[in-house]
């Protein structure tokens, strides 16, 4: 089975359902005024971790994800049905992405993050809501407002403390398999890990989550083998368990080349802490060979291991987690990176920006006009009436005129124009 860790996806909420205009005719209640009821708001779509999950597979083939829209208003003050959120289970360690803006709009690395990446439409106003001393029969309500729209890109970066690095075949699944429940395809050949496995170690009266990434060749870090695309799983490493298979030909120059991809490949990998694992010490040359790799890094502290039999692993995991103790996590976008991302920070957004098309066109675009147009029933002479108060509220029209828009002047919002009157000339 191929590891899906990168989806892309077109996600649509669902709309608000339209208030209505309805009056109570009871026989004994002839006056019993407006009854138009409100519209239900749309489904919100939300993506939540499931621990159950390990890969995006379920999102390959769903290239919409769509909503239901909220239900229309009724009458006699009944409103409509609001629809129920989707609720998207991803991985723990999920990133949403935004496509158009390249924003990252979740992060989702703890066990109960969950997100709204599209936001559902609110439901419109029913004309019940429209009555007062002045106008005991309002003969108007408010449409829905459409539900958010986005195109994202959903990537899946494994979250673990400790992974496990080396060339394919030196003992890494099954280091796995003897240390935790994990149950990773193990084999005497290249590449056996095709996707990368967790297990959860308990050293002692704590533990940790370790994982097997896929074998590593020289050139991965330039997109050769399988490389270039799990070197990213182990950016959210705190620490890096380096194996070294002993019976091989030469241990030392097998350790220079993974250091050297992890110095290539951008986020610091090289930087992170390392236990060195010598294994396979069972081999006829294995001791020759940890001689002559304690030659070349006498500094580096190199623990011995046979862990096809589980023999010198105890002492690894014991360091392992006495080195998470102080090890912070690390984060993972770069601070001197340009990269956008999400603010959780809240600014008051711009009611509208103008653009000059030129030949007296002029176009305003923005989501509180926007949003303002679509709630808006055309149809209705009271509602476009609200709707001019409002635009002259935001004094969208000195803005025109400062701006250079003339008398006269054709001025788009969306699909509706209508011509510039310059009072103030």
């Amino acid at each position: 089975m191929q590891f899906i860790d990168k989806v892309k996806l077109k996600l649509k909420a669902g709309n608000g359902g339209n208030g209505i205009v309805a009056f109570k005719h009871e026989k004994y209640n002839p006056l019993g005024g407006p009854s138009g009821g409100d519209g239900g708001n749309g489904g919100s779509i939300i993506f939540k971790v499931d621990t159950n999950k390990s890969t995006l597979l379920d999102l390959r083939y769903s290239k919409m994800i769509r909503a239901q829209d909220g239900e229309n208003g009724k009458g006699n003050n009944m409103f409509g049905a609001s629809s129920d959120d989707v609720i998207v289970k991803v991985p723990l360690g999920t990133i949403v992405r935004d496509l158009d803006s390249d924003e990252i709009v979740a992060d989702l690395n703890t066990l109960d993050s969950e997100a709204v990446i599209c936001e559902g439409g609110k439901g419109g106003k029913g004309n019940y809501h429209f009555k007062s001393s002045r106008n005991n029969a309002p003969d108007h309500c408010t449409l829905g407002t459409p539900g958010k729209e986005r195109n994202v890109l959903v990537e899946l970066k494994l979250l673990a403390d400790v992974g496990l690095v080396g060339l394919p075949s030196v003992g890494k699944s099954t280091l796995l398999s003897v240390v935790s429940n994990a149950r990773p395809e193990i084999a005497d050949y290249p590449f056996t890990t095709l996707k990368p496995q967790l297990g959860m170690v308990k050293v002692g009266d704590s533990s940790f989550v370790m994982a097997d990434l896929p074998g590593l060749i020289e050139g991965a870090s330039e997109g050769k083998g399988l490389g270039h695309e799990f070197l990213k799983h182990i950016e959210r490493c705190r620490l890096i368990i380096h194996v070294l298979d002993m019976g091989r030909e030469d241990p030392v120059n097998d350790y220079e080349v993974i250091n050297e991809e992890l110095k290539k490949y951008p986020g610091n990998l090289y930087e992170r802490p390392q236990i060195v694992l010598a294994n396979k010490m069972d081999q006829d040359n294995a001791e020759e060979n940890l001689r002559k790799f304690k030659e070349k890094y006498p500094d580096l502290e190199v623990f011995e291991a046979i862990t096809l039999i589980n023999e010198g692993l105890q002492p690894v995991l014991y360091k392992a987690k006495d080195m998470l103790k102080d090890l912070p996590q690390f984060p993972l976008y770069d601070p001197n990176k340009a990269e956008k991302k999400v603010v959780y920070k809240y600014e008051e957004p711009k009611p509208f920006e103008i653009y000059n098309e030129g030949n007296g066109i002029w176009r305003v675009e923005g989501d509180k006009v926007e949003r303002l147009f679509r709630n808006t029933n055309f149809n209705d002479e009271d509602s476009v009436l609200r709707f001019s108060r409002a635009l002259s509220k935001m004094k969208l029209d000195e803005a025109l005129r400062e701006k250079g828009c003339k008398d006269g002047d054709q001025v788009f919002i969306e699909d509706y124009s209508f011509d510039f009157m310059d009072e103030g000339e």
